[in-house]
């Protein structure tokens, strides 16, 4: 079958793969080789060294590129790896344009190793595209991305952002983690490249660590794999087999996230302990009309206040959870809750995290696919 023919549902199993060519595996072996022979120096069947290319490598990258309606997928040793290699396109001067609300690590990775070399960063609301616009100079290359934000769910306008940087000639990338290919594919609205910290919900089963870039462009494409060959941050192997793994489950475990995280959005919001919930499915969400226009769901991360107490009721409720798990990272089919201000976010500045809403009080959670019934249970005994 065609895979143009083919929906999402089916791509996440049949997407960019096809049996393996030496005995017809469904699933693709586990490459677990360095090196390859080769006839004569020079001539191999395709792959010569694993750091520059492995079959289960490739893959997997045809897997996301077929999942976000690309032409070509990079797999990194994690999320950040996948980060480093895109802000590795700019030069000393070049500025970028970023979501001020976004994941700690990206912070810590923008101001404290590429500042020194010279790269801009403007972090701002980047849901004023008026103030997009003001900002935008000269020097600037790049808007960087992340909708839902991290981790106050903030939905930006892709196809605005994306009409600006075509008007400016910027590249535009998107961290696609939270909403997954499943909920939203930018590179239909407009972006240039996407990443995922296919860590997440990509993988799904909190067993593997590994990032991803995927983009349209052929010559941008060759930019970023110099950049991953030379560097080195590649995914390995096993890795690589266990993110195919999950992908195939991508379009079930995703309706289940939306699902259970719909339920405890509305159970939270009617809760008396509750002052506020971050949800991008609520109508009362600030950007709920967007989320409705550029995705296909509301997906599986929320946050939450307590109306008192602050880091004490954070902290304290976060330690009497038993079904949810004390946990960083997300996207798992468990359960997970964090305090972003200590764990996640703790990288940026205590003013700066304040002002965007990420106070001490504030609450994160990946919400799993047990039965729904099971994770209210747990943050009503717990709040």
């Amino acid at each position: 079958m065609e895979e143009q023919e083919l929906r999402f549902n089916s791509k996440t199993i049949h997407g960019g793969q096809a049996p393996d060519k030496g005995y017809g595996a469904v699933m693709p072996p586990i490459y677990q080789t360095s090196t390859y022979a080769q006839r004569s120096p020079g001539e191999h069947l395709g792959y010569a060294y694993s750091r520059s290319a492995n079959p289960t490598r490739s893959a997997l990258e045809k897997a996301v590129a077929s999942l976000e309606g690309g032409a070509h997928g990079l797999a990194f040793g994690s999320g950040l790896a996948a980060v480093d290699a895109v802000m590795k396109l700019l030069r000393p001067g070049d500025g970028v344009i970023c979501t001020n609300d976004l994941y700690g690590g990206s912070y810590r990775l923008f101001t404290q190793i590429f500042e020194k070399y010279g790269i801009v960063f403007h972090f701002m609301d980047m849901q004023d595209l008026d103030q997009v616009a003001q900002h935008i100079g000269e020097n600037t290359k790049m808007l960087w991305i992340e909708t839902p934000t991290n981790p106050m769910m903030n939905i930006l306008d892709l196809k605005g952002l994306a009409r600006l940087a075509g008007e400016h000639g910027l590249l535009m990338a998107v961290d696609n983690t939270f909403a997954t290919p499943y909920l939203q594919r930018p590179l239909e609205l407009g972006a240039d490249i996407v990443m995922h910290s296919a860590t997440k919900y990509l993988g799904g089963h909190s067993d593997l660590v590994a990032g991803a870039l995927v983009v349209k462009d052929g010559n941008l494409a060759d930019q970023l794999y110099f950049i991953q060959n030379a560097s080195g941050a590649i995914c390995g192997p096993m890795d690589s087999f266990l993110a195919l793994r999950g992908i195939k489950t991508l379009h079930v475990r995703m309706e289940r996230h939306c699902q259970n995280a719909e339920a405890i959005a509305h159970f939270l919001q009617g809760h008396r302990a509750i002052e506020k919930v971050y949800w991008p499915g609520l109508p009362q969400h600030p950007n709920h009309h967007i989320a409705k226009q550029q995705m296909g769901g509301f997906g599986g991360m929320l946050s939450f206040l307590p109306k008192r107490g602050g880091r004490a009721a954070a902290l304290g409720f976060l330690e009497r959870l038993r079904v949810f798990t004390l946990a960083e990272s997300l996207g798992g089919v468990e359960s997970l809750a964090g305090h972003p201000a200590t764990m996640t976010h703790a990288s940026i500045p205590k003013k700066t995290r304040e002002r965007l809403g990420v106070t001490e009080g504030l609450v994160r959670l990946s919400v799993g696919i047990e039965d729904v019934n099971d994770l209210i249970e747990d943050l009503d005994r717990a709040l």
